[in-house]
């Protein structure tokens, strides 16, 4: 086991050493000056500004410098933790991750955890009755929510909560340390959103992989040894059918780590996803930049976490 965990760190390590090469080339090679628009903005005025003037700019920060230099410079401050300043805002970068990263990792861990807690039992349940009505209730069931989009059930949750409840949730952003029943009126419904969608995913993955393991070799020498059928699928069957889910849930966590637009602007709530494409839009390239990182960053870990739970899953697999 020990030599499976070092050998996927070794992985993960140049992973993110090229993540960082390759946001540095990319936000290079992106057509447009947005300094430009910044002095523009800040002078209110419609003039382009000179090359000396761009010059200077630059030289203030260190964009002149040859390209190798930037980039050490710039991972070196990383790994210090100082994510540089946003153009427009000018507020720390670390100080909008550290407002904003808490309530969208809460709202992903609550979205997968509801995903897990109605996807897999779904999943099991429709297996185990193949061709059936139940089957058939769940496979339309899932169908359906796999074909509505996210953000329309956002909008309908919204409305019925305003209408039928006066439901306001906060306008602000409230930790679950400060008060936990208005944080859970801000991050309930996003997580509810997002976690139903991935639910259906989550169930129709469950059953494929269940009917596979129902025939296996295993399963049928656990119910030669006697066992009751229940206790075959749970213990034993589900257990192997588990590591595609896994492999689902890590994917999406991440993703929604990064944050969902549609669910954030259906709920009005400032996520990392939000901030993103704000940046996008305003051509903040410090803040783009830092982002991407992060994200890049998060799919690295979640994905060596996932291969960590494999081992765990499966022993063959810690060997390899």
């Amino acid at each position: 086991m020990l030599t499976y965990t070092l050998n996927r760190l070794f992985i993960a390590i140049p992973t993110i050493i090229g993540i960082t090469l390759v946001i540095f080339i990319a936000m290079r090679i992106i057509p447009g000056d947005p300094l430009a628009i910044i002095e523009n903005q800040a002078t209110g005025t419609s003039t382009v500004l000179t090359p000396e003037e761009l010059v200077k700019v630059r030289d203030s920060l260190g964009l002149n410098d040859p390209y190798h230099v930037q980039y050490f410079r710039w991972v070196g401050d990383v790994l210090k933790g100082d994510l540089g300043r946003s153009f427009w805002r000018d507020e720390p970068i670390r100080d909008t991750i550290l407002r904003r990263a808490p309530i969208s990792m809460e709202i992903a861990v609550m979205a997968i955890a509801l995903s897990w807690i109605i996807g897999v039992p779904l999943g099991v349940i429709s297996a185990t009755n193949r061709n059936t009505a139940t089957d058939y209730i769940s496979r339309g069931l899932t169908t359906f929510f796999l074909a509505v989009p996210a953000f329309w059930i956002g909008l309908v949750i919204v409305l019925f909560g305003v209408l039928w409840f006066s439901w306001r949730p906060p306008l602000s952003i409230v930790y679950p340390w400060d008060d936990l029943g208005r944080n859970l009126q801000m991050t309930v419904g996003p997580a509810g959103v997002l976690g139903i969608g991935l639910a259906a995913v989550m169930a129709r993955l469950t059953r494929s992989a269940v009917l596979e393991a129902l025939y296996q070799d295993y399963a049928r020498t656990a119910r030669a040894k006697g066992l009751r059928e229940r206790v075959v699928v749970w213990r034993h069957i589900l257990r192997n059918a588990l590591l595609p889910v896994v492999t689902l849930s890590g994917l999406s966590l991440g993703g929604l780590l990064g944050g969902s637009v549609a669910t954030e602007r259906a709920f009005g709530f400032p996520g990392m996803g939000l901030a993103l494409v704000q940046a996008l839009g305003e051509r903040d390239w410090v803040m783009i930049q830092n982002l991407v990182l992060i994200y890049g960053v998060i799919y690295t870990v979640v994905n060596l976490l996932v291969d960590l739970s494999y081992a765990m899953l499966d022993p063959r697999i810690r060997y390899q």
